[in-house]
């Protein structure tokens, strides 16, 4: 117990353990009247006392900077002294790696091919600019006196600084930038994997790799570090990745708590493959979906059907076909109130449902089905174009989407996906909501499982209700019914008998589509998954709605060997609901991770503190603070305003990294130390 009030200097120990204390037993204990008191000081002995310590306080003050001044002087004798050449190089390194980093975080297109720089000719070389070459000009123009010097000593037939040094500058910054994150990384120990889509760039695809952590100041945060090149099977991957992170990052995978992998068709398969191969190797690294993608996409995602994928990437196309120009999405609403006569509401559901990127919605799919005929109208009246009023490329592309749409197994697949995947959709509608919405789904997924195995049992009759739905809708579009083509030449190469369509579907739609979602979900949140989730009641609003009466202790041996001190976690736990039950009115409940990690007395419970840390790296609890998810979105940024032929790794992680402080000096030390036969011959 600490008084408030006292004048003397009361600092805790690491190991207290915060309690409450009874102030008003003593009073009626006899034994207790006989206790030495302690003296209450007087205003002026407290004065005395303070005076007194500021003046032992400025005395050592004075003698620490007489100490400080002494060593200054000390370290500038042991400082090697620098020859003039060697100051030209550092100053000449620390003015294009400032225009590196210009060109990075302006995304401004750069080449440093050194095969095609060997290819030309001196004079082809020498003649040859580009941005960077440009900006070192335009700073000698403006009156940069060292590298105007620097340019007019050289020998007319030298290159300034040629394409193998502007890469090597390039992976300095780069490198440098990285070593940022990452040691910020190393100090809170714990992070979690999540990786992005495949990029393309001119040497190959290369997967998207990011690290979820919460930093020194309490912030969840997700940062870019790198794209992994994707070159060889899901094993080679896998073994690539674990390199990276250890020896290529300093990363230890022990302290890796979870990862999330972005992905469909093919790549999501392969993902799926190399997320279990790490899960296996290090157990602790639950599997989980990502924050910013809903529930039900990431399960069509990874759904290795092709009438699935072709489904999901058709709807992707006509998402964006939209979003191309304001005139087609006028279009589109017009055909909404064609087919919408007399229904106001459903109306302007289809309209503003459809102005949004409604592919990334829980609901996709129930919107999707609803936009169907309004789509087909729309695709038609496009390509008609009886008006003249649209190019010979929208047109086609328009032509292709109604082409996929007009298909009874597009049809079919998409309305079953939208019953399949509606007992998931409210549950994975709360893994994305508030903290305490995420902590009612841990405890819920029984149920969910429950009604999936439920319609698994009656296959038959859901199969049938559901086929139904689907015959009714394409009868309106005008669609038929019938087999795919595809299947029908098989069948007539093995002459089987004929097959109806309501069986084959159920066979080769239903069937594994249901198989997949249960299997998937049981996978995705595995037992240790499940027990992260059900300790998020030690945020207090989630202890307040269930009004205090939470078991934390049976869940929380999952995470019991990170914790500083594991043995003294029941009593702590136990303080820390005292502590929130009886605060005063005044005082309201944090509702978030973010928000208890920024409180200032969850310092004094250790063991919490680390547990709230660890569970904030789950990639599947969204993103809330400062930071967000402006990871992701500036590498989106960076892959829409980019062409492929212009894409480079080095400047990518720079343009992504823009809040990334850069320190000059730092990355000429690193460049001295990386390349010292280049130091040497200039």
């Amino acid at each position: 117990m600490i008084c408030k009030t006292s004048p003397y200097r009361t600092v805790l120990r690491d190991t207290a353990i915060p309690t409450i204390f009874d102030l008003t037993s003593h009073l009626g204990n006899p034994h207790s009247r006989h206790r030495k008191r302690i003296k209450v000081l007087t205003d002026e002995e407290v004065q005395k006392i303070k005076e007194r310590r500021l003046e032992s306080s400025i005395e050592q003050l004075l003698s620490n900077k007489d100490c400080d001044a002494q060593d200054d002087s000390e370290n500038a004798d042991d400082i090697p002294q620098l020859t003039p050449e060697q100051k030209d190089l550092r100053e000449f390194l620390r003015s294009s790696f400032e225009v590196m980093v210009l060109i990075g975080r302006q995304n401004f297109p750069f080449s440093c091919n050194a095969r095609e720089d060997e290819m030309r000719s001196e004079e082809e070389r020498f003649l040859t600019t580009g941005n960077f070459r440009a900006l070192i000009e335009n700073r000698i123009n403006a009156g940069d006196e060292f590298l105007q010097r620097r340019f007019e000593t050289a020998a007319v037939n030298e290159e300034y600084c040629s394409a193998v040094q502007q890469r090597q500058l390039l992976e300095v910054c780069e490198r440098c930038v990285r070593e940022e994150i990452l040691q910020q990384v190393r100090e809170c120990r714990f992070f979690s994997i999540v990786t992005g889509e495949l990029v393309e760039f001119p040497e190959g695809e290369h997967l998207p790799v990011f690290l979820r952590f919460v930093d020194q100041a309490n912030s969840l945060r997700e940062e870019f570090i790198e794209f992994l090149s994707f070159e060889g099977e899901e094993v080679a991957v896998a073994e690539r990745l674990e390199t990276q992170l250890t020896k290529g990052w300093g990363l230890s995978m022990e302290h890796c708590r979870g990862q999330a992998h972005a992905g469909s068709g093919i790549l999501g398969t392969k993902m799926k493959v190399i997320a279990a191969q790490l899960k296996e190797k290090y157990p602790m690294a639950v599997i989980t979906p990502t924050s910013t993608c809903a529930l039900n996409v990431h399960l069509a995602n990874g759904m290795p059907l092709t009438g699935v994928q072709d489904v999901m990437s058709v709807l992707k196309k006509t998402n964006a076909f939209f979003k191309a120009s304001p005139l087609l999405q006028s279009e589109l609403d017009n055909a909404i109130s064609i087919l919408c006569q007399g229904n106001i509401e459903k109306e302007s559901i289809l309209k503003e449902g459809s102005r949004s990127t409604w592919t990334d919605l829980h609901n996709v799919f129930e919107m999707a089905v609803d936009l169907m005929e309004p789509l087909l109208l729309c695709m038609d009246s496009i390509h008609d174009n009886e008006d003249l009023k649209w190019n010979d490329q929208i047109t086609s592309d328009a032509y292709a989407i109604s082409e996929a749409l007009a298909d009874f197994e597009f049809i079919v697949t998409l309305v079953i996906l939208k019953n399949a995947l509606s007992f998931t959709r409210a549950f994975g509608k709360n893994l994305q909501g508030e903290t305490i919405d995420v902590f009612f789904a841990a405890n819920s997924l029984t149920a969910v499982l429950h009604s999936l195995h439920e319609v698994s049992d009656n296959l038959e009759v859901y199969h049938e209700f559901w086929f139904e739905e689907a015959a009714s809708l394409a009868t309106a579009m005008e669609i038929p019914v019938r087999v795919p083509r595809l299947f029908l030449r098989k069948q007539q190469a093995v002459e089987t008998m004929e097959i109806q369509a309501e069986s084959f579907f159920k066979e080769y739609l239903t069937l594994p589509v249901m198989e997949y979602i249960t299997q998937e979900v049981k996978e995705i949140f595995s037992e240790n998954h499940l027990k992260a989730l059900k300790c998020l009641s030690l945020v207090p609003a989630v202890m307040g709605q269930m009004r205090f009466n939470t078991s934390e202790e049976t869940h929380a041996d999952i995470y019991r060997s990170d914790l500083p001190h594991p043995d003294t976690l029941p009593a702590e736990l136990h303080c820390w609901r005292i502590k929130w039950k009886h605060r005063g009115k005044e005082v309201s409940l944090p509702c978030t991770i973010h928000q208890t990690l920024q409180h200032s007395d969850v310092k004094f419970f250790p063991n919490v503190n680390a547990f709230l840390k660890i569970l904030a790296t789950l990639p599947v609890l969204k993103l809330d603070g400062s930071h967000g998810e402006t990871a992701q979105r500036r590498l989106q940024a960076y892959l829409t305003d980019t062409a492929v032929n212009q894409r480079c790794k080095n400047l990518a992680v720079l343009n992504i990294n823009y809040h990334i402080k850069t320190d000059l000096e730092e990355m000429v030390q690193c460049y001295l130390k990386t390349y010292p036969e280049e130091c040497e011959s200039d």
